[in-house]
C-alpha cells in the first residue's frame, strides 16, 4: 500500500484506509476523458491506423508540411480523412507522459490521412478533438490547393483558408436535398450567332471537354449564353462552375439559370450571402446535391463533383485577383482545375486579355467569335475627340466636354438614357494650369492642389493648407483646369447643362444595377455601369488620357476593356447608338475600340510582350521590402540560372491616414521592389526557390522590426509598372 493510503497519520477522520483508496480511485476514473477532453493522458489508441496525418492551420511557410498525431480510441470513428480537427501544437520533447507528448496550444487543422505508422521516431501528441465528422476536404480539393500553393509560392494552409469556408454547425445539421436528375440538352439559342457556338454546346452536352476563348457580342445576351453552356454540361451528367467578377454579374447568370432550369439546380456562392447560407450552399455542392455553381472569385475552389466545365467571365477584372495570401488569380486556378479534372474550359468577355490571346496562340484553346458582319450589326457607332479637337473647341475649354459630346448627349436624351463614364469617383481630385497643363502644387509642401465641392479656395491634398493666389511657376498663367474630374463634379456640370433631365450616379458608395428606358444622364465610374433596359442611346467615355497614361504595362489593355464594357451597353448603330471617346484617335487602344477589334489588339500586345520578355510570355515575381532586406533575401535565394533581376526601384511612400493598398509598404516606410523574370518553363523553379528562401527566413525567427521581417513575395503581380 502506498504511503498516501497508509494508516500512519490517521486516514481522514478515522475512515478505513481501504475506503479512502476506493474513493480516490473513483475520482480518478471520473476524471478520465470521455468525449472531447483537452488532453488525452493515458487514453487508449485506435486499434487500426492509429496515426493521423494533420495539416495545422498555421499558414507559415517553414511549417508547410504535415504533422503526425495519435488517434485516441474514442475518436476513431469520427477521425476520418477530410474532417476538421483540433490539435495541440508546439509541445516540447520534455513534456512527455506515458510515452505521449503533451502540452502546446490548441489549433485547428485538417486530418489528411490515417496511417499505421509514423515517420517520426519520437512520442506523438494525440488528437484533442474532432470538430465535426463532416468531411470537407476531399482528395481532389487537397490536390488543387497544393498545386495553387506551389504555383504562387504560398502555404497550403493559406490556400485552404480560401478554399474551405468557415464552419457553421447549424448548416451542417441540415440535410442537403436529394440530387435532381440531369436536365435535357438546351437549344442552341443565341450561341448560333458565333461561328462555332453550336458545336461548342453539342460537345459539352455529349460529354466532351472543349476549351474556348469566347469574344462575346455586345448586349445583355452573354448571361444567357453562359447559362446554356452550364445546362449543356449538366445534361451530360457532369458538374459546372462559373466564376464572375462581382455580385451584379452573379445575379444575372443566376437569373438566367433559374429561367432555364428552375429552382434547386445550382448554388450561388458569394460573400454577400452570409456565412451560414454560404456554408450551407457549399455543403450542398460538396455532398453532390447540386452540381452547378455560380459565384465570385471565392467560388473558384468550389468542390463540384464530376466537374465537366469551368468558366470565367471578364478575366481582366481586378476582382478576380485574390487579396489574401498567396493571392491567386481565378483564371489561373481554373486553368489548373481544367488540367487536373480534364474538363472543358470557357474564358469569355466583351474584350480580350493578353493571357486569353496567348491561350489561343499556343493552341491550347480555340477562338469562339462571331463573324465581322454580326459584329458590325450589333456595335454602336464610335466617334473620337483628340487633343487637337479639344484645343480648337471653345466648349471644351470652358466646360471640359467637347461640342461633339454635348451634341451626342442632346441627341441621345431624345431617345433614352445616356451613359457617362468617368475614370474616377469624387469631385475634383487634382488641378492643373489651363495653359501648359503643369500640375498645380502647394507652395509649402509641393503637394497636389485639389478643388473643393463647396467652391471654396483650393486646398492641398497633403498638408491641408488653402491656396487663394496660385499662379503657374512654369508659364505664369493664372487659370486652372481639372486634371481628372470625378463623377460627382461631372454629374453637377451635366445637371446644370440639362436641368430638366434626371442625373443618376453609380460608383463605389452606391452602385446601380439597372436604370429604366427613359431619358436620364447616368454618370458612372468604370465597372459600375448599370444596365439600361433596351440599351443606352449614347455613351461618353471621358478623360481617356487618364486611363491610357497610367505608368503600367496593362494601361492600354485595361482602358480598352473598360471602354468596351461601357460601349457594349449601348444600342447598335442601326438603332442610333453612339459612343464618343475623349482620347487621342491615333493610339492603338482607341483604334481597336473604333474597329471593335479587342482580339487584334490583344494579339499585337502579345507580340510586343514576346519581344520584350514580359508576362504572360515570361513568368515574373515581385519581391518588395527595404533595400537591405530584399538584397539579403535575393542573395540567399537559389534562383534558376536563367533568372533575370530587374531593379530594385523605389515604391511610393504610403502617407499616414490615407487608405493603404494591398501589398503597399507600411505608412512612412521607404520600400523598394525588385522583379525576377524567368523564361517559359521555369516558373515552377522560380516559385520553388522563392518559397524555400522565404521559409528559411521565417525559420530563422526574424521578428517585427528586423530586416528579415520586411520581405513580401508575389508571383505574377497584376501591375508591374
Amino acid at each position: 500500500m502506498s504511503s498516501e493510503n497508509g494508516s500512519g497519520g490517521g486516514g481522514g477522520e478515522g475512515a478505513p484506509p481501504e475506503q479512502l483508496a476506493l474513493i480516490r480511485e473513483s475520482v480518478r476514473k471520473a476524471r478520465e476523458p470521455r468525449a472531447k477532453p483537452r488532453t488525452w493522458r493515458g487514453a487508449a489508441l485506435a486499434g487500426a491506423l492509429p496515426v493521423a496525418r494533420v495539416l495545422v492551420d498555421k499558414g507559415v511557410l517553414h511549417l508547410d508540411r504535415y504533422f503526425d498525431y495519435a488517434v485516441p480510441e474514442e475518436l476513431d470513428a469520427d477521425a476520418q480523412p477530410g474532417v476538421r480537427v483540433r490539435v495541440r501544437f508546439g509541445a516540447g520533447r520534455h513534456r512527455v507522459r506515458e510515452g505521449r507528448r503533451e502540452g502546446g496550444g490548441l489549433i485547428d487543422g485538417f486530418l489528411i490521412e490515417r496511417r499505421a505508422e509514423s515517420d517520426y521516431s519520437g512520442p506523438l501528441a494525440a488528437l484533442a478533438q474532432v470538430v465535426s465528422p463532416e468531411p470537407v476536404l476531399s482528395e481532389e480539393l487537397l490536390g488543387l490547393a497544393r498545386a495553387v500553393a506551389d504555383r504562387y509560392a504560398g502555404s497550403l494552409a493559406d490556400v485552404l483558408q480560401l478554399a474551405v469556408p468557415p464552419r457553421s454547425a447549424r448548416a451542417e445539421q441540415r440535410p442537403s436535398p436529394e440530387p435532381l436528375p440531369p436536365p435535357g440538352a438546351p437549344e442552341t439559342g443565341s450561341w448560333a450567332r458565333y461561328e462555332r457556338g453550336a458545336a461548342f454546346l453539342e460537345s459539352l452536352a455529349s460529354g466532351g471537354a472543349p476549351r474556348a476563348v469566347w469574344n462575346a457580342l455586345p448586349g445583355p445576351g452573354w448571361s444567357e449564353e453562359i447559362a446554356r453552356a452550364v445546362v449543356a454540361t449538366l445534361a451530360s451528367g457532369r458538374g459546372a462552375l462559373v466564376v464572375l467578377p462581382d455580385g451584379r454579374a452573379v445575379a444575372r447568370v443566376d437569373a438566367a439559370l433559374t429561367a432555364l432550369l428552375g429552382e434547386g439546380r445550382h448554388a450561388v456562392l458569394t460573400a454577400d450571402a452570409g456565412p451560414e447560407k454560404r456554408y450551407r450552399e457549399w455543403l450542398a455542392v460538396r455532398r453532390g446535391s447540386v452540381r452547378a455553381v455560380v459565384g465570385t472569385r471565392a467560388a473558384m475552389f468550389a468542390p463540384v463533383q464530376d466537374l465537366g466545365l469551368v468558366a470565367i467571365w471578364d478575366d481582366g477584372d481586378d476582382s478576380h485577383s485574390e487579396l489574401h495570401a498567396p493571392q491567386p488569380h481565378a483564371r489561373e486556378v481554373l486553368l489548373l482545375r481544367a488540367a487536373q479534372d480534364k474538363c472543358a474550359f470557357l474564358l469569355g468577355g466583351w474584350s480580350c486579355t493578353v493571357e486569353a490571346a496567348q491561350l489561343v496562340e499556343s493552341g491550347w484553346a480555340r477562338p469562339l467569335v462571331a463573324t465581322r458582319e454580326q459584329v458590325r450589326a450589333l456595335v454602336p457607332l464610335v466617334r473620337t475627340v483628340g487633343d487637337g479637337d479639344l484645343a480648337r473647341d471653345e466648349a471644351a475649354r470652358a466646360a471640359r466636354l467637347p461640342t461633339l459630346a454635348w451634341q451626342a448627349v442632346r441627341e441621345g436624351l431624345r431617345h433614352g438614357p445616356v451613359l457617362v463614364q468617368v475614370p474616377r469617383r469624387g469631385y475634383v481630385p487634382r488641378m492643373a494650369c489651363a495653359d501648359c497643363r503643369a500640375p498645380a502644387r502647394c507652395r509649402h509642401c509641393s503637394g497636389p492642389l485639389e478643388g473643393q465641392e463647396s467652391g471654396a479656395a483650393l486646398r492641398c491634398g497633403w498638408c491641408g493648407r488653402e491656396e487663394s493666389g496660385w499662379h503657374c511657376p512654369e508659364c505664369g498663367g493664372f487659370r486652372l483646369r481639372a486634371q481628372v474630374v470625378g463623377a460627382r463634379r461631372t454629374a453637377e456640370e451635366l445637371g446644370r447643362a440639362f436641368p430638366a433631365v434626371p442625373v443618376r450616379t453609380s460608383g463605389r458608395e452606391h452602385v446601380l444595377d439597372t436604370v429604366p428606358d427613359a431619358p436620364a444622364l447616368v454618370v458612372s465610374t468604370p465597372g459600375a455601369e448599370p444596365v439600361a433596359e433596351g440599351g443606352y442611346a449614347a455613351a461618353l467615355l471621358l478623360d481617356g488620357w487618364a486611363m491610357l497614361g497610367r505608368p503600367d504595362l496593362r494601361a492600354g489593355e485595361d482602358a480598352l476593356r473598360r471602354w468596351i464594357a461601357a460601349a457594349a451597353l449601348v444600342r447598335p448603330q442601326g438603332a442610333g447608338g453612339t459612343v464618343v471617346v475623349v482620347a487621342e484617335p491615333t493610339l492603338r487602344p482607341v483604334q481597336a475600340l473604333v474597329r471593335w477589334d479587342p482580339v487584334g489588339h490583344a494579339v499585337r500586345e502579345l507580340g510586343e510582350r514576346a519581344e520584350l520578355g514580359f508576362p504572360p510570355v515570361s513568368r515574373m515575381a515581385a519581391v518588395s521590402g527595404t533595400r537591405e532586406a530584399i538584397t539579403e533575401f535575393l542573395r540567399t535565394a537559389e534562383l534558376p540560372p536563367e533568372a533575370e533581376l530587374l531593379g530594385p526601384v523605389p515604391l511610393p511612400v504610403t502617407s499616414a491616414g490615407r487608405p493603404r493598398r494591398v501589398g503597399a509598404p507600411p505608412p512612412g516606410e521607404h520600400w523598394e521592389r525588385a522583379l525576377v523574370r524567368v523564361p517559359p518553363g521555369s516558373g515552377a523553379a522560380l516559385a520553388s526557390a522563392l518559397k524555400a528562401a522565404q521559409a528559411a527566413r521565417m525559420a530563422r525567427g526574424g521578428g517585427a522590426g528586423t530586416a528579415e521581417a520586411a520581405v513580401r513575395v508575389r508571383i505574377d503581380p497584376p501591375d508591374i509598372g
